[in-house]
């Protein structure tokens, strides 16, 4: 290993450990704080519009009222829980497109506001005030009449809590750091040092970037002040980098300075212009932030620029040093950090020679984007070629399934040579099904279309799996039964969302004792097809992995 490179090591593993502590702070944080449940990717044909865990919005709406920090109200008048005065407010009811500039513009007339705290896929936020006095007056005058944020009528009510969870030691962000964490969540484009330069430098100069993929794909991003950082993280904390997708969720980071070695996609040091360079693209055409993501379903890969959104104006440095609107760059080729030539086509190595066929490979990696094609390698036991929808879902497969324990054994995902999978040399597996298999026109694709895309919430493997499209009459004594069947880990806890009395079919979580486990059964048990007595066509079970960390 060369010096570089054990530098790299190290640091990353310095920056992976800071986001580490502080995902486990955000996390307790935002358990404590709210009671929704987590969203997850779902859909289900049956039952209508769907939030991104598989349940109508009329049923999250309809959880809320019996959640604790609801607005309580009983048919009768009365309120049916009570939550004593907070500093901290709890806004639900936001529009998708909000960020954190836009609640500090709509209640800071009610007082100073010291910290918020964006949920964007829960579309709600937790605002401290300064004095409790400011969050009764924001409470009580949005009982009595509209307060609208973005042009949308929010919903307040006191949180639990009388202070918001910072991840510094820091009581407010004036004592705090020029460095800031992103994390960005559903990313469904590669992100790199050219996009968050683009999408933050207009608000604040940016001297460094680090990302780091260890818990997802987060960034940290060095400013040349306190006061630049914090502009940018009121401008762009709860903003999507593309419509639907890359959401960024920003805090305040622990380390003070970013130590750059290599400037590339991963990291880059804008005072050091001679460190090693990579290209930076030859004048590819750039996009908005919460503009349309770009298709992948085009010729290019890309579909038509969309209009560019302007930036909340408070928050420009000067009109002469930024423009009115802000344009960002179109996701990078994972070939510029790959090391190969653009493919569609993944490599996967280290797979079980009994237990692994092309409907289990299916099953785990179409998680990340369509499956067109699987082949196993007769050359080379142990390994098969994915040929996926496009690059970018290969680079979204690598990043989230390259080393992980499938069977006792350690995948390696990486980019193929090879533009296409060709159907030669069939065999039989040791399981008795083919080497070989077609599932460009199969239904359990989830990127068939762009509408179906944004539903798909893209996750790393975890030890909690959500379940949805399942009949009401399964129970989990049947599910247990399932996995036994397929001798595959049983779950150890088992969560059923709330349904409506109408819904023709169910969801929830189930939590196992491991990664490993989890990942195992989502291998095995993805799309199996339930069948019920008197039923005309089977439910397909379909799992993905949660983005709860335990029930």
């Amino acid at each position: 290993m060369s010096t570089v490179e054990g530098a790299r090591q190290r640091e990353e593993g310095d920056y992976g450990r800071a986001a580490k502590r502080l995902k486990t702070e955000e996390r307790e944080t935002e358990e404590r704080e709210e009671g929704e449940e987590e969203l997850e990717e779902g859909e289900d044909s049956d039952t209508g519009s769907l939030t991104g865990n598989g349940e109508s919005a009329v049923d999250n709406r309809a959880r809320w009222s019996a959640n604790q920090y609801g607005a309580g109200r009983r048919d009768n008048g009365e309120d049916s829980h009570r939550i004593s005065p907070s500093p901290v407010v709890h806004v639900r009811g936001l529009c998708e497109a909000v960020v954190e500039a836009d609640l500090i513009d709509a209640l800071e007339k009610f007082g100073p506001i010291c910290y918020v705290m964006m949920m964007p896929f829960k579309r709600q936020a937790l605002v401290e005030f300064s004095a409790v006095e400011s969050a009764d007056r924001c409470v009580s005058c949005g009982a009595k009449e509209p307060v609208y944020i973005a042009g949308q009528q929010a919903y307040f009510n006191y949180s639990t809590s009388k202070r918001i969870t910072r991840p510094t030691n820091a009581d407010n962000p004036n004592s705090g750091n020029k460095v800031l964490l992103l994390s960005i969540q559903n990313p469904l484009y590669p992100i790199t040092t050219d996009v968050l330069y683009t999408v933050c430098n207009p608000i604040g100069s940016v001297l460094r970037i680090v990302i780091f993929k260890r818990n997802g794909i987060q960034a940290m991003v060095e400013f040349e002040s306190i006061q630049c950082a914090q502009k940018a993280k009121a401008a762009l904390n709860g903003a999507d980098i593309y419509a639907g997708c890359c959401t960024l969720k920003i805090e305040y980071a622990r380390p003070t300075r970013l130590n750059v070695i290599k400037n590339d996609n991963e990291s880059w040091d804008y005072t050091k212009p001679y460190l090693v360079r990579r290209d930076r693209g030859k004048g590819r055409q750039r996009q908005a932030i919460l503009g349309e993501h770009p298709s992948s379903y085009s010729d290019n890969g890309y579909g038509p620029p969309c209009p560019l959104l302007p930036l909340p104006g408070r928050y420009k440095l000067t009109s002469v040093d930024v423009p009115d609107m802000v344009s960002y760059p179109l996701p990078q080729s994972s070939s510029s950090y790959s090391g190969h030539a653009p493919s569609s086509v993944a490599m996967v190595s280290g797979l079980h020679p009994s237990k692994m066929n092309c409907t289990r490979i299916f099953n785990l990696f179409c998680l990340y984007g369509n499956i067109e094609k699987v082949k196993f390698m007769k050359s080379v036991p142990g390994t098969a070629l994915v040929e996926m929808g496009d690059e970018y879902a290969v680079d979204r497969a690598i990043t989230h399934l390259n080393s992980i324990k499938v069977f006792g054994k350690r995948l390696n995902v990486c980019v193929s040579k090879q533009h296409a999978v060709i159907p030669s040399q069939v065999f039989e597996l040791e399981d008795g099904s083919s080497s070989y298999k077609d599932f460009a026109m199969t239904r359990n694709n989830r990127f068939s279309s762009a509408g179906q895309a944004s539903k798909n919430i893209i996750q790393p493997p975890s030890a909690v799996l959500h379940y949805y499209n399942v009949p009401p009459c399964i129970s989990q004594d049947h599910l247990l039964r399932l996995c036994s069947e397929y001798d595959v880990p049983g779950f150890v806890k088992f969560k059923m969302f709330d349904a409506k009395p109408s819904s023709k079919t169910i969801s929830g979580l189930l939590e196992f004792n491991s990664k490993t486990e989890a990942v195992e059964v989502l291998t095995v048990l993805n799309h199996y097809q339930i069948r019920i007595p008197n039923g005309s066509n089977p439910y397909t079970l379909k799992l993905c992995f949660s983005t709860s960390s335990h029930l």
